[in-house]
């Protein structure tokens, strides 16, 4: 075989990364936009010692599970990737994905997860649920400025006319945007020069306050291209067409990396955060807050991890990777005291804000890496005879990033001795891994809830109730 032959395959079974999985002579092919039960015609793109690479050339027998892909482009902009999915089997495989990872990963006997595991909590419409959107600025070869979002794994820029995954008025801003730089001859940044002035466009939205961001992020040294009178101009524009606008802002970004976002941000219209609210509390963020992108089901999450920790009213709480205190916010509702830890120092400030906006007073947050605070406030409570509800906390909850948890976090936890552990993971695989090494401390698995934070692509959140035994 060599590549660019064409072969014929059945579709086994999708991988981790959402691509059809057929075999042809003995060898495995990944095939992007191919689902499990097509049989296909391929065109090798790359081949290795024990697998390759195809594309879809046409789909011979289609899958009884494929159905219509609601974006012409999802294909080549590779953010969905399992649109052409019928929604209950997305359901299906990302439950069966966790199932897969526990049992493999972390070594869990087949019958026990069967038995903790329950059905995956999915949404009624898994369409326009995204309520931030980053695009990137560029021009394309006829010389005009485009707006979109990267093809897979590559910085070219696919141009998206309306994103099925946000708010409709994202196409109406960066339509918006894209003619006034056109008119005015504002350039976009290029990454390759270095040179250019307009990088991204950010929009979050309320979507129960209905609240509108808008940021630019701008190569700050060519600034003063955009000069006041244009800055007025394109405030006046945006806001003649959607008046419901609440924040326009200017964030500076020279580096040359992949980071979106800049230290330094000035309003440019209105004010400097827009509000929203998950369940009844209510929070204030701004164009550098972290928040769940998907509030219809961050609130179905935050209930599930609410219902795990089981708290009274009485009970001592650390919620570790606390972001802007979302969840923490939700346990104090019903908590006695809940610690928070974040790494990101904005972050934290927003979450003494967001305590404050609510009215809650029982939270305290501390700034650092949760492996390196938890391990140190332990040691030295530990010393000074501190309260022991402050070193020997009721609950634990953890929300941290795609790596996991490090091991002296999970050291400390078992020092800590919660009586329950609540885990939200965005990711299977480490999830897995964690939950060995803390049973492995004297904790067992009650029950494990997928969520799926967001439909039509391959990432699936987890919510597990963990106990001392």
């Amino acid at each position: 075989m060599e590549k660019n032959d064409v072969i014929k395959l059945y579709i086994e079974d999708i991988g981790v990364n959402g691509e059809g999985i057929g075999h042809y002579e003995g060898m495995a092919f990944f095939v992007p936009g191919a689902i499990k039960g097509d049989t296909i015609t391929a065109g090798i793109t790359k081949l290795k010692k024990t697998h390759g690479f195809a594309r879809v050339i046409s789909v011979d027998e289609p899958s009884c599970d494929r159905v219509k892909p609601f974006c012409p482009i999802a294909k080549q902009c590779g953010g969905c990737q399992i649109q052409e999915l019928s929604y209950e089997k997305q359901l299906e495989w990302k439950a069966a994905k966790v199932r897969s990872d526990l049992i493999r990963l972390g070594g869990f006997e087949e019958g026990f997860v069967d038995g903790v595991m329950k059905p995956i909590i999915g949404m009624d419409k898994p369409i326009r649920y995204r309520n931030k959107a980053q695009y990137p600025v560029g021009m394309n070869r006829d010389g005009k400025v485009i707006t979109g979002f990267y093809a897979n794994h590559s910085h070219r820029i696919v141009p998206i006319d309306d994103c099925m995954l946000g708010s409709e008025d994202n196409s109406i801003i960066t339509k918006v945007v894209s003619d006034f730089m056109q008119e005015k001859n504002i350039p976009p940044y290029d990454e390759v020069t270095g040179k250019g002035l307009v990088r991204h466009i950010l929009i979050r939205y309320g979507y129960k306050s209905g609240e509108i961001m808008v940021c630019f992020i701008v190569n700050g040294e060519s600034i003063e291209v955009l000069n006041r009178n244009f800055e007025d101009e394109l405030v006046s524009r945006l806001i003649e067409e959607l008046p419901k606008i609440a924040s326009i802002s200017v964030n500076t970004n020279t580096r040359k990396d992949n980071v979106i976002l800049g230290r330094k941000t000035r309003v440019i219209y209105g004010k400097d955060t827009i509000e929203d609210q998950i369940g009844d509390i209510k929070f204030s963020i701004s164009a550098q807050s972290f928040f769940q992108v998907n509030p219809y089901q961050t609130e179905k999450l935050y209930n599930k991890a609410l219902e795990y920790a089981n708290l009274t009213g009485e009970e001592t709480v650390w919620d570790l990777y606390c972001g802007i205190g979302s969840i923490s916010l939700f346990l104090a509702k019903k908590a006695k005291k809940v610690y928070g830890i974040e790494i990101v120092e904005p972050a934290v400030l927003d979450a003494r804000k967001n305590a404050k906006l609510n009215g809650i007073d029982n939270t305290e947050f501390f700034v650092g890496k949760a492996e390196e605070v938890l391990p140190e406030f332990y040691r030295k409570a530990a010393e000074e005879n501190a309260d022991s509800k402050s070193i020997h906390p009721d609950v634990i909850c953890v929300d941290p990033p795609r790596k996991g948890l490090d091991s002296k976090c999970i050291e400390t936890m078992h020092k800590m001795a919660p009586k329950r552990i609540v885990y939200v993971s965005c990711n299977p695989s480490t999830l897995a891994r964690d939950l060995k090494l803390i049973c492995e401390g004297g904790y067992k698995i009650c029950e494990v809830t997928p969520v799926d934070q967001f439909p039509n692509t391959v990432h699936v959140e987890t919510v597990v109730k963990i106990v001392r035994v």
